[in-house]
């Protein structure tokens, strides 16, 4: 009997929780300001303008983050299995030069922004509810986030949806 009463519990979770992935950025997300490896301030909104029509792999990182530093080969594997995606990484690096210098020293190789708001309690990270980095999302030729989370760049889910993309 237990058994019978766990088990609408469990698929309402299931798909509850599924309808609460965002499939669109918020406008707060959008709005939110970044800096261009040149210095341009542009915001979230005009990033993702510019790759219109293509697939993108986010990845939010930073130079001082041990994860994502052991991920960077990973992020260079997905690059040569996946040459025609386009790469945007963003970064939550304390200061512009750790940024600059990071991108150098880990050979960063894609659109590089830094995250002009705070981690906590700020608006892109607050949009796309960010706990952990490094973090991956994949957003598809239109413009919808076709994967929220992945936190590791070989993840089965980041491959298989980035092989339908194609």
């Amino acid at each position: 009997m237990k058994k019978l009463l766990i088990l609408p519990v469990l698929l309402f979770g299931l798909f509850s929780c599924a309808q609460n992935t965002p499939t669109s950025f918020s406008e707060q997300a959008l709005s939110d300001n970044m800096k261009s490896t040149d210095g341009t301030e542009v915001t979230f909104k005009q990033i993702l303008e510019k790759h219109k029509g293509k697939t993108i792999v986010i990845d939010i990182w930073a130079s001082w983050c041990p994860d994502c530093i052991k991920g960077m080969p990973k992020v260079h594997d997905l690059q040569k299995q996946f040459p025609d995606v386009t790469y945007l990484f963003l970064s939550y690096d304390r200061t512009e030069e750790a940024w600059l210098k990071g991108i150098e020293k880990y050979n960063v190789q894609g659109d590089n922004y830094l995250i002009g708001s705070k981690w906590k309690g700020g608006a892109f990270s607050e949009s796309v509810k960010l706990d952990w980095i490094p973090r991956y999302m994949v957003v598809d030729k239109k413009g919808n986030i076709a994967l929220f989370r992945a936190i590791e760049a070989d993840d089965e889910k980041l491959i298989s949806i980035l092989k339908q993309l194609k």
